[in-house]
């Protein structure tokens, strides 16, 4: 590193009373009415995973007080997700931390996002031990992180770099909440068609659908009885297998893909998430000329990928994703721990994508994977699963709709990934002072202000 900037270390950074510190140590049974904690899996991606905490009660808590939480404080993962780095948001005031994260509360006269941006950048994850995100290191010692040095510029400096580099987190986080609405509106009108059948009862009913003559025409008027229960007329309910041109796992070479560090990325069942989520710190390799020579597993664009097995016993929840337009990769292969399918042409990859995570089909999976020693699916097990086969015409229909939310999507994760990069790169070299801020008391100002 530069030796542009004094170091300190980042205990002496700290507010007098609150020290570099872990939390709640026996959290004790959940409780619904209780205080939310934040765990060391909590902290991913620069942000506190606030959707999956889990509560304490308050009588624990307060056995803590010190790391009750403020909002705008540093936590970091000590184990789970170790060197993981958050500000804590003003909507968890109030809440604690378990002893698998630390709190780091700073003095007003240090930027605290400068110092979260050093601490989850490459220099800083070497200094603590982690090495990187995605390091196999299980845990981060306490010690070691309250003496890692910290680059200490003038504030205005500190609050300059933070700023420019906010400014590229704030963009990726927008593209984040821009990608889940499209998913949640795609989502929704899929919901209505094909679980609800809005428009069909409202037809059965005598109202008007809502929807324009010629889609409204496009649906049946009437209900009929099936194994789903009552269905559209004319629809079908069949298996998964009937509607299918491609069900297929892919592999990995012997021994393994711990030797490989560049090749071709291998997709496990740890990065089937969700849509438009990947983790690239978990990416895995296969020599390019083992993928040439896969059979199987070649992933095509908007492929549907599926959890194939995993977990602890007696337990399994199904994940499933799309992937495509060169998102997350523009060439990559699965392993043997994920299915690939592709449906025919009257069913299509967003039909299939959003039928498959549908809660139906999600619990009839859930049933299907447990109760074997290593719960999961196997490949009968999957195209047995049960599918309703709309109306072609109406499954056309939803997809001219969805598809240009799901190309969006796509290439907002896209975008991320560049933004992402371009932060990467630039972020050691502002932290050090190799690149320096033009107009840094300016910006300062600006952004105090």
């Amino acid at each position: 590193m530069a030796a542009e900037w004094p170091e300190t270390p980042l205990s002496d950074l700290t507010e007098p009373d609150t020290p570099v510190t872990y939390g709640v140590v026996k959290p004790g049974d959940e409780d619904p009415e209780g205080v939310l904690f934040i765990r060391g899996g909590d902290i991913a991606d620069g942000r506190v995973l606030t959707k999956q905490l889990r509560t304490i009660s308050k009588e624990i808590s307060l056995q803590y007080k010190r790391t009750l939480l403020r909002g705008g404080e540093i936590v970091m993962s000590l184990v789970g997700n170790p060197g993981q780095v958050a500000i804590v948001p003003e909507s968890l005031r109030g809440a604690n931390i378990a002893r698998q994260a630390a709190l780091i509360r700073l003095r007003s006269d240090v930027d605290t996002r400068f110092v979260m941006y050093f601490l989850g950048s490459r220099v800083g994850q070497e200094a603590l031990g982690a090495h990187s995100r995605g390091s196999v290191q299980q845990v981060i010692n306490l010690g070691d992180l309250k003496t890692v040095r910290i680059p200490t510029p003038p504030l205005a400096e500190q609050r300059a770099i933070a700023h420019i580099l906010g400014t590229l987190d704030d963009k990726i986080d927008l593209n984040r909440r821009m990608s889940a609405t499209l998913e949640a509106v795609a989502r929704a009108m899929f919901k209505s068609w094909f679980v609800d059948f809005e428009p069909v009862r409202a037809m059965a009913e005598g109202r008007d659908p809502g929807l324009p003559e010629s889609l409204a025409d496009l649906f049946p008027s009437r209900f009929e009885h099936s194994e789903l229960g009552e269905t559209p007329a004319g629809w079908k309910v069949d298996v998964l297998q009937n509607v299918l041109e491609a069900l297929e796992v892919g592999g990995r070479p012997k021994g393994g893909v711990s030797a490989y560090a560049t090749g071709i990325p291998s997709i496990g069942a740890e990065s089937i998430v969700g849509l438009g989520i990947f983790d690239y710190s978990k990416t895995k390799y296969v020599p390019r000329e083992f993928f040439e020579g896969m059979t199987k597993g070649h992933i095509e664009s908007r492929d549907v990928l599926l959890y194939k097995d995993g977990g602890r016993p007696g337990e399994f929840e199904p994940h499933v994703t799309l992937f495509g337009d060169g998102y997350p990769f523009n060439t990559c292969a699965i392993n043997e721990h994920v299915y690939r399918l592709r449906a025919n042409s009257g069913i299509g990859q967003n039909f299939l994508f959003f039928w498959l995570s549908s809660e139906f089909v999600m619990e009839e999976m859930r049933i299907k994977g447990t109760g074997v020693a290593i719960p999961g699916l196997n490949s009968t097990q999957v195209k047995s699963l049960t599918t309703l086969v709309p109306a072609t015409e109406v499954v056309k229909a939803f997809d001219a709709v969805v598809n240009p939310y799901i190309t969006r999507l796509l290439a907002s994760c896209k975008e991320s990934l560049a933004l992402v990069t371009l932060r990467d790169a630039l972020l050691p070299k502002l932290v050090s002072g190799e690149v320096r801020v033009k107009g840094a008391d300016r910006i300062a100002r600006r952004t105090a202000g």
